[in-house]
């Protein structure tokens, strides 16, 4: 959020919650859970410059009847990026996947928070570079692969065969509302094994 790279479609979702939205962040796509960390109080920040009303923090201790209720009173869902698997993980083993199957407001995914909203996630190992596919939320028919690079084409186009994916760079966003999908910045679809810019 430094960068404020994502400002656009933050924006954006933030109109389509009401304007000044209640928010419920999820920071669970990171292996520790330190409330004084620096991030949290960056993204609280920024959020609230955005217009938030409200900003809540989910905590991964809360009770589900707790996150229940504080995604109930939310117009708007933010689940932060981190470690993908560690996110998924938290989120199955809470019950919170299926509050957010049910869920009617804005759902805004950063990162690995946008990968596991789709059917599956591709996750590139940051140290070797070697790809996996893990089942997602399945919250919409199609994956993303964030963080795009060109140097992936061959493998988007292979695993394409089967599904439709959604490659975004970074400066750039996915916006998906009701079977539509919109851009912000240049996304790529890899559908059938053949690769087309999304306009």
């Amino acid at each position: 959020m430094a960068k404020r790279d994502a400002q656009e479609v933050n924006t954006l979702a933030f109109e389509d919650a009401g304007g000044a939205p209640e928010v419920l962040v999820f920071p669970w796509a990171r292996p520790s859970f330190d409330r004084t960390y620096r991030r949290r109080k960056r993204l609280l920040d920024y959020l609230r410059s955005l217009g938030a009303r409200n900003v809540e923090f989910s905590e991964f201790s809360d009770p589900p009847n707790d996150i229940k209720a504080k995604a109930d009173h939310a117009n708007l869902i933010y689940l932060t990026g981190g470690q993908t698997s560690t996110l998924l993980s938290r989120l199955r083993n809470t019950g919170v996947d299926e509050i957010l199957r049910g869920y009617r407001g804005v759902i805004v995914g950063r990162s690995a928070g946008a990968l596991v909203l789709g059917k599956n996630c591709l996750v590139t190992n940051r140290y070797s570079g070697a790809p996996r596919v893990v089942s997602g939320l399945g919250l919409v028919e199609f994956s993303v692969k964030v963080h795009y690079k060109p140097d992936k084409d061959n493998l988007l186009k292979e695993l394409s065969k089967t599904e439709k994916i959604y490659a975004i760079p970074q400066r750039a966003a996915l916006i998906y509302d009701g079977g539509a999908a919109s851009v912000v910045g240049e996304v790529f679809l890899f559908e059938n094994g053949q690769k087309t810019r999304v306009h």
